[in-house]
């Protein structure tokens, strides 16, 4: 055994990551999204994998890139996490996973990494794999590669509106241009768009082969309370459940009570709860 059991784990270990992953498919989608796309190797991953374990009985991980994600991990993995990462400097914009592993690295490490710009402990992780009971709204398609520009401007909406901060503030918005294109052109943008403009977006931000989990939810302001999220929802779900996984998931802040009472609409339900600390 290590006398700190957490160690940098490389392709060999593939496989053994990809077991682990699948006892978690859902808190832990982003990063089993990654690395079926892009392996363990560092240098191609944009990120790095730590493991919790002795080399022949892998426990728990976590993801070090842009996020910080714990997978899967027990107090004493948070603990031996907190300890490595304490001692390097913050480079992730968030710590983001399940809630009782993320307040515990967020414990132990917001003395040296803090202080954070917010901190989201409770948000309920929801999931379906049946065809919603409502109605889905026959105008809600995919965004065509044409009409980004049109999606744009509500993807930076949202993202202000969400995060807190715009996306066009550290390189004026090249580089989330080129996500949100790479959402359109890989079919995972959704909209409903109402005289040349976006009243209704979400994406499949992350598709795995167990799940497709939505993010970006918006609608509007003007037409906030009209009606439109529970079928529009809808129609983004069953899309995703019929042409690219057996589930979709998606996670939800606590007090956002209209979000909560649409997906629960649409048949999701309650599997866990997610903790968000933004930086």
């Amino acid at each position: 055994m290590l006398t700190v059991p957490v160690r940098q784990l490389g392709e060999s270990e593939r496989r053994a990551v990809e077991r682990l992953l699948d006892h978690d498919p859902f808190a832990g989608a982003q990063v089993a999204e990654r690395i079926a796309a892009r392996g363990l190797s560092w240098w191609r991953a944009e990120g790095r994998i730590l493991g919790y374990g002795a080399r022949r009985n892998l426990e728990s991980l976590c993801w070090l890139g842009g996020n910080l994600t714990p997978v899967l991990a027990s107090d004493a993995a948070v603990g031996a996490f907190a300890d490595l990462l304490a001692g390097e400097e913050r480079l992730c914009s968030s710590i983001v996973g399940r809630a009782d592993a993320v307040l515990g690295l967020w414990d132990r490490l917001s003395d040296t990494w803090g202080p954070a710009r917010d901190v989201r402990p409770n948000q309920p992780l929801l999931v379906t794999d049946t065809l919603p009971p409502v109605p889905a709204d026959p105008e809600v398609r995919q965004v065509r590669s044409g009409e980004v520009d049109r999606l744009f401007p509500a993807a930076v909406a949202m993202y202000t509106e969400e995060v807190g901060v715009s996306p066009l503030a550290e390189d004026g918005g090249r580089s989330y241009r080129r996500r949100v294109n790479d959402l359109v052109r890989t079919g995972r943008a959704y909209a409903r768009i109402i005289d040349g403009k976006v009243v209704f977006k979400a994406e499949l931000a992350v598709v795995t082969k167990r799940t497709a989990q939505i993010q970006g939810v918006w609608v509007a302001p003007e037409w906030r309370g009209r009606g439109i999220a529970t079928a529009a929802m809808a129609a983004v779900v069953r899309d995703a459940l019929l042409r690219v996984a057996p589930t979709v998931s998606l996670y939800v802040n606590d007090f956002n009570l209209p979000a909560r009472r649409v997906y629960e609409r649409c048949g999701f339900q309650p599997i866990g709860t997610l903790a968000t600390v933004l930086f």
